[in-house]
């Protein structure tokens, strides 16, 4: 089994989590996010982040807005909407079950002699 695999599949599993909980901030520039993500050591690539923000948008979860732009085109910035901001407070509540769980399991010391 590979480890590296099985990480990838974990931070995936948390990506749109993320994503929400920045675009809640405020709005955002999808540039920004991957930025940010990417700094947080949850590597996404643009072919990962605009069809998930499609989908999150089409879900009724985020909207966007045009703005002009003094050094180009214009840019697309996120926002989160009422029922996106009722969807992650969900999955706040969940997150943090998730964590609390999962450290208990974690957190037992092991008494198991050596093979």
């Amino acid at each position: 089994m590979n480890i590296e695999n099985t990480q990838v599949q974990m931070r995936k599993g948390i990506l749109e989590f993320c994503i929400l909980h920045i675009i809640a901030r405020g709005e955002v520039y999808a540039s920004d996010l991957l930025e940010e993500l990417t700094s947080a050591r949850i590597m996404v690539v643009e072919g990962t982040l605009y069809p998930l923000l499609t989908r999150l948008r089409k879900a009724g979860l985020v909207d966007y807005k045009w703005v002009e732009s003094n050094s180009g085109p214009p840019r697309k910035y996120y926002t989160i909407t009422e029922q996106g901001s009722d969807f992650l407070e969900g999955l706040d509540h969940t997150w943090n079950e998730l964590v609390s769980s999962t450290h208990k399991i974690i957190s037992v010391n092991k008494n198991i002699p050596n093979s």
